[in-house]
């Protein structure tokens, strides 16, 4: 076939099946653009920030501010998922390179056995102990050897402190996942952190988690260096660095000055304008509980910290000034006003020379005395290749090297001993309440049957195809499609899929098997999904603004559509039935879609005949233990395998009523 031949048919199948799908759309455009699901979580995050801003009002004493400071402190660390214990960092220096006033050396140490940090420590050539600044690094590949990582350690070495850029998992030599060739299989570093978050979040961590121990323990071994002054610790770090920054600086009081850059706003000017960023930056129901940006300078006050910004930064500038209010006046209650600033520099997201010149300059003041003023230069910095660490220029090519997803997937292990207990001790009755709790489903009394509108009906050759508008309390509308032979069965199928009511709904496919065996096929949206999606999923990584979104607020995706599926499985069964004499219902799910039906099934089993789950994980716990889970974001529980993994689902919804097609 000539290309321009196939190319014409290719563009003829593309407007041909988009002319079907609008066809079968059931929401008006004025809904589609109001009545997703983002936009709903979207009031329901700036509710819970308005309650959290009538807190902060209350805080007018000391005793206050300080138990405030406790409780989301308790909260942050429980929510990361805790840290290890404090191990040998077994660190080593392979190399040293001398420069103008000071030395380059390549440190190699370990922040948990047989997971290595890779760091480059700048020390000025003095001779009494001097203040040591950590410097985190942002999202760039090349992790410590990033041009401005490294302007940050020259520029604090020629003011006389040391400075440690080390390298965060998933950049520089410490990239989780590589290729055959030993190289890093993602350009993006943001996709490895993703990716890392699936597995982490069905253990009840976070990649915030392991992000935040490398930086606790690379003060550990600054602080371990003779030539270090353990008790004059900086801090500082650019965009993901800053988040880091932002994090450490509020957890652990050894950083007597910091110093986050091009990251610090509020989560209301966030939401409102780039929405929820990647992984380590959304913390599980921190927006519900009432930890937003500010509080992360609040829960360090009153040390010395300053917010470096940019006018033009993604990360709003507005936001960075309320940020800044918030906290001049917890200081100022407090009796330090001064310690705490805020500099704006021209310019897009980075760091920009006066913004590093002022970083030194507030590092110098609270670290060394020193209120001299700091000219803004440019530094000459060095082929990043002088600075690597190791042979390879990676971690993972290091004897008995542990990746995150082995840590990950080690303390899966303990965990699943931990589950067959529970499951022993524990009734299943009640397991079930705690799972529904869980997953944030409200019991079934509670659940409403739905509303539905009959929105009109297409003819096919066989068959026609009712499209419907189901509508439960949700307040989500759930676009609906029933496939109706000429005489149904009385048995009928509900069908879930990743892609929505069209999912499998082509010509010959799995639906119309099914109809002309004689059943109708309901098919909807879930929340999410189809015409209530966002439109931003990612094949990767799923719509996974909407699920960090969700996530903020300690509400799973998975739990919100398990609500949906119940409700069109409740219009199945009794549509122009009797509540005393339902309809029999055989549920299927296809993909992660899957994940919902069985969840639905376990719930509320009484209500379906058979499950039928295709393309769909049979485990949670072999997902921990995947480099690359693709497509399984928006289906993780938050510490759901602390609680079930899904073949206590299957138990629960029947074995013999529950089957996998792969």
């Amino acid at each position: 076939m000539k290309q321009s031949t196939l190319t014409l048919l290719v563009t003829l199948w593309f407007f041909v099946g988009n002319a079907m799908a609008q066809e079968l759309n059931c929401l008006s455009e004025s809904e589609r653009a109001s009545g997703g699901l983002y936009a709903q979580l979207q009031q329901q995050a700036y509710a819970a920030l308005d309650r959290r801003a009538e807190a902060y009002e209350q805080l007018t004493t000391r005793d206050q501010i300080h138990a405030y400071q406790q409780k989301l402190r308790e909260f942050f660390v429980t929510q990361l998922g805790g840290f290890p214990e404090r191990t040998p960092l077994n660190a080593q220096t392979v190399g040293v390179i001398q420069a103008d006033g000071y030395r380059i050396e390549k440190v190699i140490f370990e922040s948990q056995p047989n997971h290595h940090v890779t760091a480059n420590l700048y020390l000025p050539d003095v001779t009494s102990p001097v203040p040591g600044v950590v410097v985190s690094s942002g999202h760039s590949r090349t992790g410590k050897t990033a041009d401005y990582n490294q302007r940050f350690g020259i520029m604090m070495a020629k003011q006389g402190m040391a400075a440690l850029c080390f390298d965060p998992i998933g950049q520089g030599e410490r990239s989780q996942i590589l290729k055959d060739d030993g190289q890093p299989r993602y350009s993006s570093t943001t996709t490895e952190h993703f990716l890392i978050g699936v597995g982490s979040i069905l253990v009840g961590r976070n990649t915030a988690r392991y992000r935040v121990w490398d930086a606790m323990r690379s003060i550990d071994y600054l602080a371990s260096r003779p030539e270090v002054d353990a008790k004059k610790i900086g801090f500082t770090g650019c965009s993901g660095g800053g988040t880091v920054t932002s994090y450490v600086m509020a957890l652990d009081d050894r950083v007597a000055c910091a110093a986050p850059a091009c990251y610090l706003t509020t989560f209301r000017h966030l939401i409102e304008t780039i929405g929820p960023q990647d992984a380590e930056q959304n913390i599980f129901g921190q927006i519900a509980f009432g930890l937003d940006h500010p509080d992360y300078v609040l829960l360090r006050a009153p040390r010395p910290t300053l917010i470096s910004s940019t006018t033009s930064d993604f990360f709003s500038i507005e936001g960075a000034w309320d940020n800044y209010r918030q906290a001049k006046r917890i200081y100022a209650k407090l009796g330090y006003p001064e310690r705490v600033d805020l500099v704006e520099v021209e310019g897009k997201h980075g760091v920009h020379p006066q913004n590093l010149a002022t970083i030194a300059h507030w590092m110098n003041r609270w670290l060394l005395g020193r209120d001299a003023p700091i000219a803004a230069t440019e530094l000459k910095v060095l082929p990043p290749a002088d600075l690597l660490c190791t042979e390879a220029g990676q971690v993972l090519s290091l004897p008995g090297e542990r990746s995150v997803f082995d840590l990950n997937s080690d303390y899966e292990t303990v965990l699943a001993k931990q589950r067959q207990e529970l499951w022993k001790a524990v009734p299943a009755e009640e397991m079930l309440v705690q799972i529904r709790e869980l997953i944030g489903v409200r019991p079934n009394a509670e659940l409403k049957p739905p509303k539905f509108q009959d929105l009109g009906r297409i003819k096919r050759e066989l068959y026609h195809i009712d499209k419907l508008m189901l509508r439960s309390d949700s307040g989500i509308p759930m676009p609906a499609l029933t496939f109706h032979p000429p005489v149904p069965l009385d048995d009928a199928y509900l069908y879930l899929h990743d892609s929505g009511k069209l999912g499998d709904s082509g010509a010959d496919g799995p639906i119309e098997q099914l109809v002309d065996e004689g059943y109708a096929v309901v098919t909807i949206d879930l929340r999410g999904q189809g015409e209530t999606a966002s439109g931003k999923r990612d094949a990767l990584l799923t719509d996974w603004k909407t699920y960090y979104l969700g996530y903020l607020l300690g509400k799973p995706l998975v739990g919100m559509r398990v609500e949906d599926a119940l409700a069109a499985a409740d219009f199945v069964a009794y549509y122009q039935k009797k509540r005393t004499d339902p309809r029999k219902v055989h549920l299927v799910g296809v993909g992660d879609a899957g994940i919902v039906a069985l969840h639905a099934a376990a719930l509320h089993p009484e209500m379906f005949a058979s499950v039928t789950l295709r393309k769909t994980p049979r485990n949670w716990a072999s997902i921990v233990r995947q480099e690359n889970a693709a497509g399984r974001l928006d289906s993780t529980v938050h510490g759901a395998l602390k609680l079930y993994d899904l073949p206590d689902l299957v138990r629960l919804a029947g074995k013999d009523k529950v089957r996998f097609e792969d």
